[in-house]
């Protein structure tokens, strides 16, 4: 039977959500191309008619999931700077985090570790991810004293995704929320360099 593009195109979309949901839950290892077909309602068989490999099905996973959460994580946010910027960003990004299950709808916590290891394809499928959501973001930040706009994004986006990862190895303990309180805390530390010259200035004319 000759399917039309369009159906193609749906399942391939099929593919791709039901193997986020795996590797949100189980990580890499544990999303074996038997379970994402199954979980797709499709037969093994079809899987290398929409992916060459395990490997390509994991980065183009990760463009969608970095490309389709950009938008979410930053709509709305435009009106914002400096650390006002930072801290609606962090918040929106942390509060994924459900507080009574340990569970998040980032599937990054449970990928970080697999990527490090993985195909230079998948690298450079997050690596664009990150590079864009970073390229985006950083127009919203003014420069701190030591830290570029680029900088600043970047080790916010680390932070998040770091504070995300330790919450969710320590869901059943206390220290959970306090890894997340912390993160958004230390986002919205310190002053810009702006901010630091108007009260220098302020403090030489009295």
């Amino acid at each position: 039977m000759r399917y039309t593009a369009e159906h193609k195109q749906a399942t391939h979309a099929r593919i791709l959500a039901a193997a986020e949901k795996l590797f949100r839950a189980e990580g890499f290892s544990g999303a074996s191309v038997e379970r994402v077909m199954r979980a797709a309602g499709l037969t093994v068989g079809g899987f290398y008619a929409h992916f060459a490999s395990k490997e390509a099905l994991l980065a183009e996973s990760l463009r969608a999931f970095m490309s389709g959460n950009r938008s979410r994580w930053l709509a709305g946010l435009k009106v914002s700077r400096g650390t006002e910027f930072l801290e609606r960003f962090a918040s929106r990004y942390l509060d994924q985090y459900d507080r009574d299950t340990g569970e998040t709808a980032c599937m990054m916590p449970s990928l970080l570790s697999d990527v490090t290891r993985a195909t230079p394809e998948v690298q450079a499928a997050f690596a664009q991810g990150l590079e864009d959501l970073v390229g985006e973001a950083q127009a919203q930040l003014p420069a701190r004293e030591g830290a570029t706009p680029r900088q600043q994004m970047l080790a916010t986006v680390a932070l998040c995704f770091g504070a995300m990862t330790l919450a969710r190895a320590t869901a059943s303990q206390p220290l959970a929320e306090e890894i997340l309180d912390a993160a958004r805390a230390l986002l919205i530390a310190g002053a810009p360099v702006e901010e630091e010259v108007k009260k220098t200035s302020r403090k030489k004319t009295h």
